[in-house]
């Protein structure tokens, strides 16, 4: 079917100085390094970019910062992360007046809702904001699964433009994946760093992957790949990606799961020499110089460093 969106989407990391102010030198390092390696799109505020743990002040700092870095090269998607309707609204509208191309919202969280109130409010977002509109399906973080038949239904009435799928329910990815294959314009994104040769087979329009920060380049590859047919050349880059991945389970268990992700992102990124420090939003604790260590091993087994 036609498509607004597609191909290599990563989450922006939010570089911080060691004192924990946002670092924008090393954050339009970062959009550099991204454009550079051949995205499609910059995914701004979303959960590998710290959101949750950002001022309102920070969030509009890093929109503008590589809003201006990216100077129009490729659609920015900026999150608008607020717990209910018109909180998501309200931040909706500023990220569209400081340069986002669409929107990505969740389900309520905090609050506590079902599947029609769920309806309600990207209803409510769709007629209130005038750009696209991506759903985002990340329960480990909202603690509601987006149901199939909502996203379909939205999708057909035009209310949404496509899902961010960070659910890790691969089940219900296919699912999804079959149900909207007739939509015109309504594009599916795995959020699933390992397994993308998959979703793409399956018939997404493409990927959101954290690593992606990583080695952007990679991930253009294994979509270029996909898109010519190639699958052998495809499941080859996923193999390799797969390796890759492996920084993420080097913090040695002193961490949280999150700064642990994150962490080996950022901290991957500053031995390449793209960001100035691995500082994570407080109160998550930085990797140390044992995880650095074993980072490095993995970036340059991957010929990253």
């Amino acid at each position: 079917m036609s498509t607004q969106f597609q191909g290599v989407i990563p989450p922006v990391i939010t570089p911080r100085h060691a004192d924990g102010r946002v670092d924008t030198a090393s954050l339009k390092n970062v959009t550099k390094h991204l454009l550079d390696g051949g995205v499609s799109g910059l995914f701004v505020l979303g959960s590998s970019g710290e959101v949750p743990y950002m001022t309102n002040e920070e969030r509009e700092l890093v929109v503008s910062t590589i809003a201006d870095a990216n100077a129009g090269a490729v659609p920015l998607i900026v999150g608008a992360n607020e717990q209910t309707t018109n909180r998501v609204i309200e931040e909706a509208r500023k990220v569209v007046d400081l340069g986002a191309d669409a929107i990505v919202v969740t389900s309520m969280y905090y609050a506590i809702g079902n599947a029609q109130e769920n309806e309600t409010h990207f209803r409510s977002i769709h007629a209130a904001v005038d750009k696209p509109i991506f759903a985002y399906d990340v329960p480990v973080r909202t603690h509601f699964k987006l149901p199939t038949d909502l996203l379909v239904c939205l999708g057909r009435d035009g209310v949404i433009a496509g899902v961010k799928d960070s659910s890790g329910d691969d089940v219900s990815f296919r699912q999804l994946v079959l149900a909207a294959k007739d939509i015109p314009n309504f594009d599916i994104f795995t959020g699933h760093e390992i397994v993308v040769d998959g979703a793409l087979l399956a018939g997404a329009q493409g990927v959101v992957p954290g690593l992606g920060n990583v080695d952007p380049a990679g991930y253009r590859r294994l979509f270029d790949a996909t898109q010519a047919g190639d699958w052998t050349a495809a499941a080859a880059e996923q193999d390799r990606l797969a390796d890759l991945f492996d920084i993420v389970y080097t913090p040695n268990g002193r961490v949280s799961g999150g700064a642990a992700g994150l962490g080996a992102f950022k901290t991957a990124l500053q031995i390449m020499g793209i960001i100035e420090s691995n500082t994570m939003s407080a109160p998550m604790l930085s990797l140390n110089a044992e995880e650095t260590s074993a980072i490095r091993t993995i970036l340059e087994r991957n010929g990253l460093v």
